[in-house]
């Protein structure tokens, strides 16, 4: 497969999305990056503005099987995982997969269930593999999950434990759309839903060549030196209780392949990390509870250490 080639199917599915999210390419980007990377999204934002449409959006236009969890307090992992039942007349037990096992899963409103039911998420998004009955059934590629909560509605939530959260790849927000955009909305949704009618652009063999090709994506020893520099600033900040953990560093740096690769290009940019690591590193700082009390956020932590963290220039040569 050429560079061309690989760009035009990374184009294609963007332009899809495109079709039925007006103006969330940055945020359709990078779904597709941690898609690429064979990570997972974390999208906070509040009901209605199209959460759910992505991730639907982004599994029809990779021809993708979707598969959709609806997490409520009474969820039990069984119910995510799958559940051995008894066959009277084989007289054996017969395994029942649950929705995890599909390509890309909607996990919807993941903090409203509780931590035990997170947990069987756990195992599945790191190792892309699940154990039940003592018994380990690997994941099909691809294996993408895509997480959403509301961030205002509190009551009957749980919230994510570090643990689930330092498995997120990306943390991510929607935003409201302009008023142009919001009215180019209606015009789309006034006869039927626009994702009835989206189509697949590339087949699921083209995006697991893609996966494979983000893998070679050269990154030099400066730029792997960079993020370590970044994450280590994250755990000696006055403001911070606990900074990234290396997994973190291992995110920024397969998801900067990613969006270098996105970006037609087979090394990874110093541009690229800094990008990325708000998005990569934001969720996983636990900040101190002064600094909380005061209104800080992650985000003004990170904008603090980016420009205080010299920055490679030096391409090595492969």
């Amino acid at each position: 497969m050429t560079v061309e080639i690989t760009q035009k199917h990374i184009k294609k599915i963007i332009q899809n999305i495109e079709k039925v999210m007006i103006g969330k390419s940055g945020v359709a980007r990078l779904c597709l990056v941690a898609l690429l990377a064979e990570g997972h999204v974390l999208l906070e934002d509040v009901p209605g503005v199209g959460k759910t449409m992505m991730v639907k959006a982004l599994s029809k236009s990779v021809n993708a099987e979707f598969k959709r969890i609806q997490f409520t307090p009474d969820l039990l992992p069984s119910d995510v995982l799958g559940v051995s039942i008894y066959n009277p007349k084989e007289m054996e037990f017969t395994f029942r997969p649950g929705p995890i096992m599909g390509n890309i899963i909607l996990a919807d409103e993941i903090n409203r269930t509780s931590p035990r039911t997170q947990s069987a998420l756990l195992e599945a998004m790191e190792e892309h593999s699940v154990t039940i009955d003592g018994v380990t059934l690997e994941m099909e590629k691809p294996f993408f999950v895509m997480a959403t909560q509301n961030p205002i509605e509190y009551e009957g939530t749980y919230p994510l434990p570090e643990a689930q959260l330092d498995r997120f790849l990306l943390k991510l927000e929607m935003g409201y759309p302009s008023e142009g955009e919001e009215v180019e909305m209606l015009t789309l949704s006034q006869k039927t839903s626009p994702i009835d009618e989206l189509q697949p652009v590339i087949s699921l063999d083209d995006l697991r060549n893609l996966q494979d090709y983000v893998k070679d994506v050269f990154v030099e020893e400066a730029m792997k030196q960079y993020i370590v520099e970044l994450a280590n600033k994250t755990r000696v900040d006055s403001q911070v209780q606990l900074g990234v953990s290396p997994r973190a560093s291992i995110a920024l740096l397969k998801a900067s392949q990613a969006l270098a690769f996105m970006s037609g290009r087979d090394f990874v940019l110093p541009d690229d990390i800094q990008y990325l690591a708000p998005f990569v590193f934001g969720h996983r700082l636990i900040l101190k509870p002064e600094a909380k009390y005061q209104g800080t956020k992650a985000g003004d932590i990170l904008e603090t250490i980016l420009p205080n963290v010299h920055v490679p220039v030096k391409r090595a040569v492969k």
